[in-house]
């Protein structure tokens, strides 16, 4: 297994896929590449998923008890590896996601500076959106070591797994895993407004208890940093919103419209050389979009982001229109990935 990991990260894949009754594969750009040429039979694969967790030093009954379990490793001089195990027809599979023990350069990863600049913020919440594998957790990593790196704080992440490992700064990082080091996020949301936080990092906002203790650590004078399954700011703040019983999401847009500072949503594009580049929107929350939050008006966010008026807001349609005239993407997914297509067909 560590082989075949090693094999992964030096052919620059990023994920390793082991599943039954197919070789086991890395995904290298969007295409899938055998890393072996012999076909995993059931106990193959629970073989090498068993290696996995013993890298780990974690209780294999634990996927026998619940069916799938999110955990991280690393392997020394090669890289760390976030992985999910699960069950499937009665056998044992995984994917593991690889992970540099560097911190991702921003420049490199092409996150733009008005993403890097939200790091200056001193209180209130930041989402980071968009669909598994988008790079939300890159994004996140590279806005919480720029804090680390510019100003005093004390910064908890409370993330599952732990991706990037951050060392002590100018600020001191305190980074807790659900569930080695606390059971719930929410619990250890809870807690970490007691270990006397600047900056927290919640790895991804998933149940009612959660986005409401958030919006509370928000509230208190913390700045929160999370992420969410969701694409575009305006389905973002719908989405939170909808969460609450309908008596309280009134109260809620309320709250939201006061704590909301950012919410920076971006996908994975294809490019024309084979490779993928990421595309940002970033909404900042000015006093017309917290009239349209608390209003309910989420439906008008679009156009104020798309208007363009404001240098401190990215559309993603105006990124995906500018990657098609660099000749980085073709016109036909600029098209099939943006909000409004027919919009942008005439500004193409």
């Amino acid at each position: 297994m560590v082989e075949m990991l090693s094999k992964a990260v030096s052919m620059g894949g990023s994920d390793i896929f082991i599943i039954p009754g197919a070789a086991p594969m890395v995904k290298v750009n969007n295409s899938f590449v055998p890393l072996s040429d012999k076909r995993l039979m059931p106990a193959d694969s629970e073989r090498m998923v068993y290696e996995m967790y013993a890298m780990a030093h974690r209780d294999f009954a634990l996927l026998d008890r619940e069916g799938d379990d999110d955990f991280s490793f690393a392997i020394l001089n090669v890289s760390r590896f976030r992985c999910n195990a699960y069950r499937q027809r009665g056998t044992v599979a995984a994917i593991a996601r690889i992970v540099n023990f560097e911190l991702p350069n921003p420049e490199s990863m092409s996150i733009p500076p008005i993403v890097m600049e939200l790091a200056s913020q001193r209180s209130g919440m930041i989402l980071v959106t968009g669909p598994a594998g988008s790079g939300k957790s890159t994004t996140l990593a590279c806005v919480v070591d720029r804090i680390n790196a510019t100003r005093e704080a004390h910064i908890v992440t409370i993330e599952d797994p732990i991706e990037y490992l951050h060392r002590h700064k100018k600020s001191l990082v305190s980074q807790r895993e659900v569930p080695n080091d606390a059971a719930t996020f929410s619990r250890a949301l809870r807690a970490a407004l007691r270990e006397a936080p600047d900056v927290v990092l919640l790895g991804e906002m998933r149940d009612l208890d959660t986005i409401r203790t958030a919006i509370t650590a928000a509230e208190t004078g913390h700045l929160l940093l999370s992420s969410l399954h969701t694409i575009g700011a305006a389905k973002t703040v719908d989405r939170i919103i909808d969460t609450f019983p309908a008596e309280q999401q009134t109260q809620i847009r309320v709250q939201l419209s006061m704590v909301l500072k950012a919410v920076v949503s971006q996908r994975l594009v294809p490019t024309v050389d084979g490779g993928r580049v990421p595309v940002f929107e970033v909404m900042t929350v000015n006093a017309a979009i917290q009239n349209m939050i608390r209003d309910g008006r989420t439906h008008q966010i679009d156009n104020a982001i798309y208007g363009g008026s404001e240098k401190n807001m990215l559309s993603m349609d105006s990124e995906l229109q500018r990657l098609v005239r660099a000749g980085r993407i073709t016109r036909d997914i600029a098209l099939s990935y943006a909000a409004n297509p027919d919009t942008l067909s005439k500004r193409i």
